[in-house]
């Protein structure tokens, strides 16, 4: 959410915002999911579905084992956090109603930022076999985005379900970058997987109206095309889909916590927005904090050691961070400029 308030520059793209309708705030998927037989993969078939529809999905990618490493690490952190109903495997993630909350909630940022420093957390992005995946679709030079946004999601919480959007919209930089939506456990379709509209990445740019994804509506141009797919996505599946595909969630009428992880990436050779790399805000995150109890190097500012091109420019960042208005972006500008330098 940071970057939207810092870079309005996503509208300057070359891509077509075309007048229209709104995003539909009550969606109701029309097609299952199409998947591609993981056995048959290549990267043209890759590239060819997610090219016509702007996602695809993948079965039985990630060993169990993988994800339960690090689902176990996040439960332990909700169950302290009061999360979870006592008397009950922490493992079925049985939700505390009376605990529910969300961003912007204070109580929910503090157990978010717990998750977010886990080291498991943050790995499983670089898993093997999603690098392989990553490889097919943008070749041998990947960057993955650092910031890996977890997903934690309570039950029957209609006003923290995240309404339609594109993810471009957070990211900035080049717009082709991808998401990877991975649940920590299996996903029926009544614990809110998400919803994406079949081809919407051909409609460009849309206008987002609103910073907040949780608010009743989301105005955007352009979606007068296109039909919403959704369905069933198990542990060990992933969903990707471009940065300029139209998707949603599905309201969660379990009684269970929804734990998944968005994770993006592209090649390091097409510009990024620096600010994926950065805390810009004012809470004090920091890279030292996250990786204050981690156990190995391996993955600290692994994308230091990349040659990334920054857009806007490091020279640009220097200048705003001088000349900005009001003084609070510049200050924001001069917290980014401080970390990627």
């Amino acid at each position: 959410m940071v970057l939207v308030a810092l870079f309005k520059s996503v509208t300057t793209l070359p891509h077509r915002a075309l007048p229209g309708a709104r995003i539909p705030i009550e969606v109701e998927p029309m097609n299952q999911f199409r998947e591609i037989d993981v056995c048959n993969l290549d990267p043209p078939s890759l590239k060819k579905e997610l090219d016509s529809r702007g996602y695809v999905l993948l079965r039985r990618i990630l060993p169990h084992e993988d994800l339960r490493n690090a689902l176990n690490h996040i439960v332990d952190i909700l169950s302290a956090a009061g999360w979870l109903l006592h008397g009950h495997d922490r493992i079925e993630r049985l939700a505390n109603i009376d605990a529910a909350c969300g961003d912007p909630d204070p109580s929910f940022k503090r157990t978010y930022q717990e998750v977010f420093n886990l080291e498991s957390f943050h790995a499983l992005p670089h898993h093997p076999a999603l690098k392989q995946i990553m490889n097919m679709l943008v070749g041998d030079h990947v960057l993955i985005h650092p910031k890996p946004i977890g997903r934690l999601i309570f039950p029957n919480c209609e006003h923290l379900t995240v309404h339609p959007h594109q993810d471009y919209r957070f990211m900035g930089g080049d717009p082709e970058c991808f998401t990877m939506w991975i649940p920590l456990h299996d996903c029926p379709t009544e614990l809110g997987p998400l919803q994406i509209l079949d081809g919407s990445h051909h409609f460009g740019v849309v206008e987002h109206v609103d910073e907040n994804l949780h608010v009743p509506e989301i105005p955007a141009r352009a979606l007068r095309e296109g039909e919403w797919t959704s369905g069933r996505i198990n542990a060990g599946d992933v969903l990707i889909f471009h940065s300029l595909t139209v998707h949603a969630a599905s309201p969660n009428h379990s009684n269970q916590l929804r734990i998944s992880l968005d994770c993006r990436f592209q090649s390091y050779e097409r510009a990024i927005h620096p600010g994926i790399l950065a805390f810009a805000g004012e809470s004090g995150k920091s890279w030292e904090t996250a990786y204050a109890r981690w156990r190995s190097n391996d993955l600290q500012y692994y994308w230091k050691r990349l040659p990334l091109t920054f857009q806007p420019s490091r020279l640009e960042i220097e200048h705003l961070a001088m000349s900005a208005e009001p003084a609070s972006t510049r200050a924001r500008y001069a917290r980014i400029l401080s970390q990627i330098s």
